[in-house]
């Protein structure tokens, strides 16, 4: 048998088995390597072998590792070849028209440039049938620039004294024509396919039998937009027929890429169908609504409408739904602007954006049409954006409605003004043409409901609809100028139906709808509006402030509007507090007290209302009144200090829910504020006035927390509030010069030395034994200053050297005892 070695041993040698194979094959590539580089430095090839390969022959046998692909491909080098060739030679062209025409006679001009641009348009044909294409786009290429020479040589040599633009104008049309005939005859039967891929490629581009040249024929298509114009231009048009042969040029590019076949004649057609498209129509609306006269108007207006048929029909036949539902797009736009152009000087200029909506509202009637969907999409689209354009005109009103309340916040009770316009409009410009605004946003809203009641966004649309409608209501007043107590009446019954819709609206559940959550934010808006806007009079602001704490109030009850009706009660009954105390002619300390009622109130909801949405926006909206009565009475400490307490009995009533325990903190806090205000109101200045109220409940509190858990440390539960008291009592007493002061705190030191040695605890033995070594050394100094004066002089410096001899000769002993302290230090707790 044989005998095999064991499984590590054998893996062993296989390792190295492999490692010698590895270094045999590096060696010998290396060889390999040097041997190649050697044969080819020495071997020189022959040239007829470097022509093959330059065109196209065999590729070298070898395919070492050391053979390189090219960098760039024969046809790639072919091209580069023959477009730098054709460059030059329409560079040799130009210059011999524009720099060597003048030596030569007519009849030799005329030989020269015929025999070139016969050649050079001639022999693509022959290269074509030859199936040299590039060579033939190439010399294809050079034949079109030099027609253009020829007709330059021709205007210069015939007509020289014609209008510029006008030759170029018959110009450009000939040469259109010339180049489509030439793409047309140059094209000859292609040659059969080679293979399954080139017969694709053939049926993919759609060339057919007859390939024909690639570029006169997108030459010819760009070439024939301009003649039109040139011509328009020469015969001194005026910019409404300017305007109209751009349209009709972009109508004709339109026809031209629908029905082209090649995709490059496409993309040049679509590239100047857009151009004179887009500068047609941004000239005939310029004409438009620029023009003083309903004629005028009506001119542009037509070809504006021309301009949306022939987007209309370009997109009823094109194959992309995008590009159809653009062009449906801007046929809707154009018609609208159409309309709009004429309106702006046939009618009021108030009446302008209302009828451009209306006819915008009337584009909505296609959808129910037999039109392509892509078109009445488009339409539809178009008939948005005319009906937004239409919201963002009222957006100044609007806006100005809403913000220009806040100016009689600076000049409350200033009297009653004439009308709402003048209350609201007092420091904000009138916006021009706003007399129709709310007809604009009724318009709008009515629209949203009726398109949107059957989709799956009618919520979105219905909260828009709100929105406008709320809009539209708002700004009634301002536009009739209605009488200002009217203007009250009114905005409060759009708060009243704001309430009362999102009441409607959240009846489905007990968390709130974005309708409900519209509705809502409409009415406060609504209603701060109403409060500013009543400070005019003091009548006005006392009656509304107290009716929106009421209607508010009232909303409360539902569980859906509470989180944001609860708190705007509270914050109106806060203002309507300030209100009454200013009216009573009390000072803002008085008045704060009427405000304290506010937060009372807010502890008694939020205590009912435990656990539920409503707990935490009524807490937030007591506590802000309970700032502001606090800001009320900075300028008068005793009233200062009733607040405080008035406050941290309503802290502490709320720390006594389950979930509000840490409001304690806020109680305490509160109330040691009520105390520190108090004594300074008394002109108290004794620093233990002030500590003691806050040592003796953080000695409690630390008493408590230890009795639960046992582990706490001595400087956690008594550090701070020992430390409130000792430290600034042994400040003043190192100041006092009487013996009261130091013999209590000395005394009191004591007290606390002897409690923290009795029941072994670190913070009051170290506190209240170093406080009472600064008493003692104090109460001390002064007569050690005198045992000191009446030693001699060099006792001091003899004590000083006896003592540092006696502290190193027991050096060891005094770092042990040192030890030992520590040690005793931290076993204590």
């Amino acid at each position: 048998m044989t005998n095999l070695p064991p499984p590590a041993e054998e893996l062993r040698l296989l390792d190295a088995e492999l490692r010698r194979l590895d270094l045999r094959r590096a060696v010998l590539l290396r060889r390999r390597e040097w041997l190649v580089h050697t044969l080819r430095a020495a071997a020189q090839p022959p040239a007829r072998g470097a022509g093959t390969a330059l065109w196209g022959g065999p590729p070298p046998a070898d395919g070492g590792a050391d053979a390189r692909l090219p960098e760039a491909s024969a046809p790639g080098v072919q091209n580069v070849l023959l477009v730098l060739g054709g460059v030059l030679l329409t560079i040799a062209a130009v210059a011999f028209t524009l720099v060597s025409w003048g030596h030569l006679g007519i009849a030799g001009r005329a030989l020269v440039l015929g025999a070139l641009t016969v050649a050079a348009l001639g022999g693509p044909v022959v290269l074509l049938r030859r199936g040299l294409r590039s060579t033939a786009e190439a010399v294809s290429a050079l034949g079109t620039a030099l027609t253009v020479l020829d007709a330059y040589a021709l205007h210069e040599v015939a007509f020289a004294g014609t209008d510029g633009f006008g030759y170029a104008a018959g110009a450009s049309g000939v040469l259109a024509g010339v180049w489509t005939a030439y793409a047309v005859l140059a094209g000859a039967p292609a040659p059969p396919p080679t293979g399954a891929r080139e017969t694709a490629q053939g049926a993919s581009a759609g060339e057919g039998a007859r390939p024909g040249l690639r570029h006169p024929l997108p030459l010819a298509v760009a070439t024939a937009h301009l003649p039109l114009l040139l011509w328009a231009i020469a015969a001194g048009a005026g910019p409404h027929t300017l305007t109209a042969v751009l349209l009709v040029s972009a109508a004709g590019g339109t026809a031209v890429a629908l029905r082209a076949a090649r995709v490059p004649v496409r993309v040049v057609a679509v590239v100047g169908a857009l151009g004179m498209g887009i500068a047609g129509v941004l000239s005939a609306g310029w004409l438009c609504w620029s023009a003083s006269d309903p004629g005028t108007a009506a001119r542009a207006a037509a070809l504006l409408a021309g301009a949306a048929a022939v987007a209309l029909l370009a997109g009823r036949f094109v194959p992309d739904v995008d590009v159809a539902m653009g062009a449906a797009l801007t046929a809707g736009l154009c018609l609208v602007a159409g309309v709009g152009g004429v309106l702006r000087v046939a009618v009021p200029g108030a009446w302008t954006v209302p009828g451009c909506l209306a006819c915008g509202v009337a584009l909505l009637a296609v959808d129910r049409t037999a039109l392509p969907r892509p078109l009445r999409r488009g339409l539809v689209r178009a008939a948005a954006v005319v009906q937004c354009f239409a919201v963002l005109w009222s957006v100044p009103l609007v806006a100005g409605s809403v913000l220009g309340p806040s100016a009689q916040a600076a000049r409350p009770w200033s009297g009653v003004p004439g009308d709402v316009r003048d209350a609201v409009f007092t420091d904000l410009p009138w916006p021009p043409y706003a007399a129709t605004v709310p007809l604009v946003l009724a318009a709008v809203a009515a629209v949203l409901l009726v398109a949107g009641r059957n989709t799956t966004r009618r919520p979105a649309a219905t909260a828009a609809a709100l929105v406008l409608g709320w809009a539209a209501v708002f700004v009634l007043p301002v536009v009739l100028q209605l009488p200002y107590m009217a203007g009250l009446v009114t905005q409060g019954a759009v708060v009243v139906a704001a309430l009362g819709f999102a009441q409607w609206a959240d009846r489905t559940g007990p968390r709130p709808s974005p309708l409900t959550l519209t509705a809502l934010l409409l009415a406060l808006v609504t209603s701060v509006d109403l409060a500013l806007l009543s400070l005019a009079s003091e009548p006005a602001t006392l009656g509304v402030l107290a009716s929106l704490t009421a209607v508010f109030g009232a909303v409360c009850r539902r569980p859906g509007p509470a989180p944001l009706a609860a708190p705007a009660a509270l914050a109106h009954a806060t203002a309507l507090a300030c209100a009454t105390g200013a009216s009573a002619g009390w000072r803002p300390p008085q008045t704060a007290l009427l405000v304290l009622l506010v937060p009372a109130v807010a502890a008694l909801v939020a205590a009912r209302t435990s656990g539920s949405r409503t707990t935490v926006p009524v807490e937030a909206a007591g506590a802000a009144a309970g700032l502001l009565a606090l800001a009320l009475t900075v300028t008068d400490p005793p009233m200062l200090a009733l607040v405080l307490s008035f406050g941290g009995v309503l802290a502490a009533g709320t720390a006594l829910r389950p979930k509000r325990r840490p409001a304690g903190w806020a109680a305490a806090a509160l109330f040691l504020l009520a105390a520190w205000v108090r004594l300074t109101a008394w002109d108290v200045t004794t620093p233990e006035a002030y500590t003691l109220p806050v040592t003796g409940p953080a000695l409690v509190v630390g008493y408590l927390r230890r009795r639960r858990d046992p582990a706490v440390s001595s400087w956690t539960a008594y550090g701070a509030g020992l430390a409130v008291t000792l430290v600034p009592s042994l400040l003043a007493a190192w100041d006092d010069r009487y013996w009261l002061r130091p013999l209590l705190l000395g005394v009191a030191a004591l007290v606390v030395s002897l409690v923290g040695a009795r029941h072994r605890l670190r913070a009051p033995l170290v506190l209240g034994g170093g406080v009472l070594a600064l008493v003692t050394l104090h109460e001390l100094a002064p007569y050690i200053t005198q045992v000191v004066g009446a030693l001699p002089r060099w006792v001091p410096p003899a004590l000083a050297g006896l003592v540092l001899l006696v502290l190193g000769a027991t050096y060891e002993q005094r770092l042990r005892d040192a030890r030992r302290l520590r040690e005793a230090l931290g076993r204590l707790r």
